[in-house]
Protein backbone atom coordinates (compact mmCIF):
# COMPACT_ATOMS: atom_id res chain seq x y z
CA UNK A 1 0.00 0.00 0.00
CA UNK A 2 1.46 3.51 -0.86
CA UNK A 3 1.79 5.52 2.13
CA UNK A 4 3.56 8.87 0.90
CA UNK A 5 3.18 9.63 -3.06
CA UNK A 6 5.41 12.89 -4.64
CA UNK A 7 3.68 13.64 -8.25
CA UNK A 8 6.12 16.51 -10.51
CA UNK A 9 7.10 17.93 -7.03
CA UNK A 10 8.90 21.73 -7.50
CA UNK A 11 10.13 23.74 -4.46
CA UNK A 12 11.71 27.33 -4.57
CA UNK A 13 13.74 29.45 -2.50
CA UNK A 14 13.27 32.87 -3.72
CA UNK A 15 13.81 32.89 -7.01
CA UNK A 16 16.00 29.97 -6.95
CA UNK A 17 14.27 26.83 -7.98
CA UNK A 18 15.55 23.96 -5.87
CA UNK A 19 13.31 20.81 -6.88
CA UNK A 20 12.34 20.01 -10.32
CA UNK A 21 9.89 17.70 -11.40
CA UNK A 22 10.28 15.32 -8.16
CA UNK A 23 8.22 12.05 -8.18
CA UNK A 24 8.54 9.53 -5.38
CA UNK A 25 6.83 6.87 -3.29
CA UNK A 26 7.11 4.91 -0.45
CA UNK A 27 5.02 1.73 0.67
CA UNK A 28 3.78 1.08 3.95
CA UNK A 29 6.91 -0.85 6.07
CA UNK A 30 9.61 0.53 3.35
CA UNK A 31 13.05 1.85 4.38
CA UNK A 32 13.46 3.75 1.49
CA UNK A 33 17.11 6.26 1.13
CA UNK A 34 16.64 9.87 -0.53
CA UNK A 35 20.94 10.02 -1.68
CA UNK A 36 22.83 11.89 -3.31
CA UNK A 37 25.88 14.55 -2.34
CA UNK A 38 25.49 17.64 -0.16
CA UNK A 39 23.09 20.18 -2.02
CA UNK A 40 21.12 17.28 -4.12
CA UNK A 41 18.22 18.81 -2.96
CA UNK A 42 17.63 16.21 -0.21
CA UNK A 43 16.41 18.29 2.48
CA UNK A 44 14.34 20.28 0.38
CA UNK A 45 12.46 17.21 -0.44
CA UNK A 46 11.78 16.32 3.15
CA UNK A 47 11.11 19.93 4.33
CA UNK A 48 8.44 20.06 1.76
CA UNK A 49 6.76 16.48 2.99
CA UNK A 50 6.81 17.88 6.52
CA UNK A 51 5.39 21.37 5.48
CA UNK A 52 8.29 23.42 6.07
CA UNK A 53 8.59 24.45 2.29
CA UNK A 54 5.50 24.99 0.14
CA UNK A 55 5.27 23.63 -3.24
CA UNK A 56 5.52 25.69 -6.36
CA UNK A 57 4.39 23.08 -8.45
CA UNK A 58 3.40 19.35 -7.77
CA UNK A 59 1.47 17.26 -5.03
CA UNK A 60 2.23 15.28 -1.87
CA UNK A 61 -0.31 12.87 -1.31
CA UNK A 62 -0.32 11.30 2.19
CA UNK A 63 -2.44 7.85 2.74
CA UNK A 64 -4.20 8.92 -0.24
CA UNK A 65 -4.64 12.51 0.68
CA UNK A 66 -3.45 15.51 -0.91
CA UNK A 67 -1.60 17.34 2.53
CA UNK A 68 -0.26 20.13 0.17
CA UNK A 69 -2.31 23.02 2.18
CA UNK A 70 -1.96 21.46 5.88
CA UNK A 71 0.44 22.76 8.38
CA UNK A 72 3.62 20.91 9.78
CA UNK A 73 1.52 20.41 13.39
CA UNK A 74 -1.42 18.68 10.91
CA UNK A 75 1.14 16.54 9.21
CA UNK A 76 2.44 15.29 12.26
CA UNK A 77 -1.23 14.74 13.59
CA UNK A 78 -1.69 12.68 10.81
CA UNK A 79 1.61 10.45 11.31
CA UNK A 80 4.73 11.97 9.95
CA UNK A 81 7.91 12.90 11.66
CA UNK A 82 11.22 14.73 11.01
CA UNK A 83 14.43 13.72 12.78
CA UNK A 84 16.05 17.44 11.07
CA UNK A 85 19.53 17.36 10.30
CA UNK A 86 21.57 19.21 13.39
CA UNK A 87 19.31 17.48 15.93
CA UNK A 88 17.70 21.03 17.06
CA UNK A 89 17.54 20.01 20.86
CA UNK A 90 17.30 22.76 23.70
CA UNK A 91 20.53 22.34 25.25
CA UNK A 92 19.89 23.28 28.25
CA UNK A 93 16.36 21.02 28.91
CA UNK A 94 16.94 17.29 30.10
CA UNK A 95 16.84 14.37 27.98
CA UNK A 96 13.47 13.67 29.46
CA UNK A 97 11.84 17.28 28.91
CA UNK A 98 13.56 17.19 25.31
CA UNK A 99 11.98 14.06 24.87
CA UNK A 100 8.59 14.39 25.87
CA UNK A 101 8.70 17.77 23.84
CA UNK A 102 7.38 15.35 20.67
CA UNK A 103 4.12 14.83 22.30
CA UNK A 104 3.02 18.42 21.44
CA UNK A 105 -0.20 17.08 19.61
CA UNK A 106 -2.74 16.72 22.46
CA UNK A 107 -4.08 13.27 20.63
CA UNK A 108 -0.22 12.19 21.31
CA UNK A 109 -0.20 12.57 25.13
CA UNK A 110 -2.43 9.81 25.69
CA UNK A 111 0.31 7.27 25.07
CA UNK A 112 2.90 9.14 26.75
CA UNK A 113 4.25 6.68 29.52
CA UNK A 114 4.45 3.69 26.94
CA UNK A 115 6.10 5.28 24.25
CA UNK A 116 8.85 7.07 26.24
CA UNK A 117 9.44 3.57 28.19
CA UNK A 118 9.85 2.34 24.30
CA UNK A 119 12.62 4.52 23.65
CA UNK A 120 14.38 4.23 26.77
CA UNK A 121 14.11 0.40 25.55
CA UNK A 122 15.82 1.29 22.23
CA UNK A 123 18.16 3.41 23.96
CA UNK A 124 19.21 2.67 27.62
CA UNK A 125 22.05 5.30 27.81
CA UNK A 126 19.30 8.07 27.66
CA UNK A 127 17.31 6.63 30.55
CA UNK A 128 20.47 6.99 32.66
CA UNK A 129 21.18 10.31 31.52
CA UNK A 130 17.40 11.40 31.43
CA UNK A 131 17.72 14.16 34.34
CA UNK A 132 21.13 15.66 32.50
CA UNK A 133 21.03 18.39 30.12
CA UNK A 134 20.68 17.47 26.56
CA UNK A 135 23.44 19.80 26.15
CA UNK A 136 26.03 17.74 27.91
CA UNK A 137 25.62 14.37 25.71
CA UNK A 138 28.19 13.15 22.85
CA UNK A 139 26.66 13.90 19.35
CA UNK A 140 25.38 10.12 18.98
CA UNK A 141 23.58 10.45 22.28
CA UNK A 142 21.81 13.81 21.26
CA UNK A 143 20.99 12.24 17.86
CA UNK A 144 19.30 9.36 19.71
CA UNK A 145 17.18 11.97 21.57
CA UNK A 146 16.09 13.68 18.52
CA UNK A 147 15.19 10.00 17.45
CA UNK A 148 13.43 9.27 20.35
CA UNK A 149 11.99 12.67 20.18
CA UNK A 150 10.30 11.99 16.91
CA UNK A 151 9.03 8.80 18.03
CA UNK A 152 6.93 10.64 20.80
CA UNK A 153 4.69 11.59 18.09
CA UNK A 154 3.45 7.86 16.91
CA UNK A 155 4.87 8.36 13.47
CA UNK A 156 3.83 6.14 10.51
CA UNK A 157 6.48 7.81 8.26
CA UNK A 158 9.65 9.12 10.29
CA UNK A 159 11.92 11.24 8.20
CA UNK A 160 15.48 11.27 9.33
CA UNK A 161 17.85 13.98 7.50
CA UNK A 162 21.68 12.90 8.21
CA UNK A 163 21.28 11.34 11.19
CA UNK A 164 24.66 10.17 11.47
CA UNK A 165 26.51 13.54 11.03
CA UNK A 166 28.73 13.60 14.15
CA UNK A 167 28.02 10.75 15.45
CA UNK A 168 31.17 8.32 16.18
CA UNK A 169 31.49 5.13 14.26
CA UNK A 170 30.83 3.05 17.43
CA UNK A 171 27.56 4.40 17.81
CA UNK A 172 26.52 4.36 14.36
CA UNK A 173 25.65 0.54 14.41
CA UNK A 174 23.74 1.37 17.53
CA UNK A 175 21.45 4.00 15.90
CA UNK A 176 20.94 1.84 13.00
CA UNK A 177 20.32 -1.30 14.87
CA UNK A 178 17.66 0.73 16.71
CA UNK A 179 15.94 2.20 13.09
CA UNK A 180 15.69 -1.51 12.71
CA UNK A 181 13.39 -2.22 15.89
CA UNK A 182 11.78 0.67 14.99
CA UNK A 183 10.93 -0.51 11.28
CA UNK A 184 10.03 -3.91 12.94
CA UNK A 185 7.17 -1.99 14.32
CA UNK A 186 5.55 -0.90 11.47
CA UNK A 187 6.86 2.93 11.01
CA UNK A 188 8.17 3.27 8.16
CA UNK A 189 11.54 4.99 7.24
CA UNK A 190 12.34 7.88 4.89
CA UNK A 191 16.36 8.37 5.13
CA UNK A 192 18.61 10.93 3.77
CA UNK A 193 21.83 9.81 3.68
CA UNK A 194 24.97 11.39 1.97
CA UNK A 195 27.21 8.49 2.60
CA UNK A 196 25.70 5.92 0.27
CA UNK A 197 27.99 2.86 1.29
CA UNK A 198 26.94 3.48 5.22
CA UNK A 199 23.00 3.35 4.15
CA UNK A 200 22.88 0.33 1.37
CA UNK A 201 23.03 -2.04 3.61
CA UNK A 202 19.77 -0.71 5.60
CA UNK A 203 17.85 0.68 2.91
CA UNK A 204 15.36 -2.16 1.12
CA UNK A 205 14.69 0.60 -1.70
CA UNK A 206 16.26 3.77 -2.59
CA UNK A 207 16.04 7.13 -4.78
CA UNK A 208 19.06 9.09 -6.12
CA UNK A 209 19.03 12.80 -6.49
CA UNK A 210 21.11 14.93 -8.18
CA UNK A 211 21.05 19.09 -9.05
CA UNK A 212 16.97 18.57 -7.26
CA UNK A 213 15.81 15.38 -9.64
CA UNK A 214 15.39 12.23 -8.91
CA UNK A 215 17.94 10.30 -11.05
CA UNK A 216 17.60 7.08 -10.29
CA UNK A 217 15.33 4.58 -8.31
CA UNK A 218 15.92 0.91 -7.79
CA UNK A 219 15.99 -1.46 -4.65
CA UNK A 220 18.97 -1.72 -3.29
CA UNK A 221 20.54 -4.85 -4.46
CA UNK A 222 19.67 -3.51 -8.09
CA UNK A 223 21.39 -0.55 -7.35
CA UNK A 224 24.56 -2.38 -6.36
CA UNK A 225 24.62 -4.43 -9.54
CA UNK A 226 23.92 -1.15 -11.49
CA UNK A 227 27.62 -0.16 -13.23
CA UNK A 228 26.55 3.35 -13.66
CA UNK A 229 25.53 3.56 -10.23
CA UNK A 230 29.20 2.26 -8.79
CA UNK A 231 31.08 4.28 -11.61
CA UNK A 232 29.22 7.36 -10.39
CA UNK A 233 28.46 6.83 -6.91
CA UNK A 234 30.73 4.48 -5.27
CA UNK A 235 33.61 4.74 -7.31
CA UNK A 236 34.05 0.83 -7.28
CA UNK A 237 34.73 0.58 -11.10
Amino acid sequence: MTLLSIEGLAVEHGKIRALWDVNLSVNTGERVGLLGVNGAGKTTTLGAIIGLFPPAEGRIRFEGDDIGRLSVKERTARGIALVPEGRRLFTQMTVDENLRLGAYVPSHRKSLTKNLDFVYSLFPILKEKRGQSAGDLSGGQQQMVAIGRALLSEPKLLLLDEPFLGVAPLIIKEVFDALASIADTGVTILLVEQNIHRALGFLTRAYVMEGGRIVLNADTNELQRDTTFNERYLGLI
